[in-house]
């Protein structure tokens, strides 16, 4: 695995190298105190993940990673800073994760032990079946962008369209024990896959948009916290 660092602070700039170069089958191929510098090297060489820091001279971490991402470039971005203004935000450039400085270098390690495992299986396998009084549904899992429970009816929201269900979102919620699947609110369950945006809805909630589709779910603060702290 190809890795590029970056951090205006020679001291964590040092420690991330230290870090890195101590993981087995990963090669460094430019570590910089610039991120003018790593946007260079980004144009000219191929890098399958990013460790930057968000808030530099001149272009800031932030500004790389939202280059990476409107250029849909095949990089991964662990962010490693200081500030955590940033989080809610980070999840609209789909970063890999989002780390906390000072941090044990066990924290970073477990990161990209996890980017790994992430990089082996990329897609969600497996089928979805839907029970409709004499009917059964096949929806393959990887196209369900989120499920929304009204009344006593639910929706499932896939590329393809609306499908609707009387399973309650308990029992669809057995059967996509997948990662990317969380109960983001009583109401809802979303594929952090295809999330685009977060935007503050009211005090404790957040509204969630979705790539292509016109039709939005909600999520909690604390889901929010709680992605922050295990999947970016």
């Amino acid at each position: 695995m190809k890795v590029g660092l970056v951090d205006d602070r020679f001291i964590d700039l040092d420690k991330l190298n230290g870090i890195i170069s101590g993981i087995p089958d990963i090669e460094i191929v430019f570590s910089t105190l610039s991120a003018e510098e790593a946007y260079e090297h980004i144009k000219k060489e191929e890098i399958d993940l990013l460790i930057a820091d968000i808030e530099m001279p001149n272009l800031s971490g932030y500004e790389l990673a939202d280059i990476i991402h409107s250029h849909a470039l095949n990089i991964a971005v662990i962010f490693v800073t200081g500030n955590s203004g940033y989080a809610v935000h980070a999840f609209e450039l789909n970063v890999h994760d989002y780390i906390m400085k000072p941090y044990p270098k066990e924290r970073l390690i477990k990161s990209i032990e996890r980017f790994k495992e992430k990089t082996k299986s990329t897609e969600i396998a497996g089928r979805l079946y839907l029970k409709q009084k004499n009917d059964i549904h096949i929806i393959q899992k990887k196209d369900i962008v989120f499920i929304e429970r009204s009344g006593r009816s639910t929706t499932i929201y896939t590329k393809s369209g609306p499908i609707k269900t009387y399973q309650t979102l308990s029992e669809l919620e057995g059967e996509l024990r997948e990662r990317d699947f969380i109960r983001s609110h009583r109401s809802f369950i979303i594929n952090i896959h295809h999330v685009k945006n977060f935007s503050l809805y009211a005090k404790n909630s957040y509204i969630v948009t979705f790539e292509g589709m016109d039709e939005q779910a909600m999520i909690t603060k604390e889901k929010v916290e709680f992605l922050q702290h295990n999947y970016f």
